[in-house]
């Protein structure tokens, strides 16, 4: 084995996934290690797919999106065009991102004035227990 090509369990350890997310990945098409029986190798190829899916799903693209932007490279569209929807990709979920982050904020601070008003209605309640007896 050169290091030409990787064995899955190797493709595994190097990118920490499972095995299982690495078949997951090859029934949507997004890698195509070559065959030797029951054996997967994995290519460089594979290997930089894999880097930019991973990539991909920690920026929040959907397989389908990662899946059409790998399409670009294969169908030898130039790299301008799978940079240039890349960049347009990335740019919106950039703004998705940042609403979200955004209403999460707000949702963060009226969640702290609620608990702030539960703090002090429990301690009156306590003041008023403790004044009863």
């Amino acid at each position: 084995m050169t290091d030409e090509f990787l064995t899955i369990r190797q493709m595994c350890d190097a990118f920490e996934v499972t095995p299982r997310t690495l078949r997951f990945y090859e029934t949507k098409e997004l890698l195509s290690p070559r065959r030797v029986g029951q054996k997967r190798l994995y290519t460089r190829r594979d290997r930089a797919r894999l880097k930019l899916i991973l990539r991909g799903k920690r920026f929040g693209f959907s397989l389908e999106e990662i899946r059409q932007l790998l399409e670009l490279y294969d169908i030898g569209q130039g790299p301008e065009v799978q940079l240039r929807t890349t960049y347009d990709i990335a740019r919106q979920r950039l703004s998705d991102m940042e609403r979200q982050r955004a209403e999460l904020d707000e949702a963060i601070r009226e969640l702290k004035q609620q608990l702030a008003w539960g703090a002090a209605r429990l301690d009156e309640l306590e003041r008023g227990a403790a004044a009863a007896e």
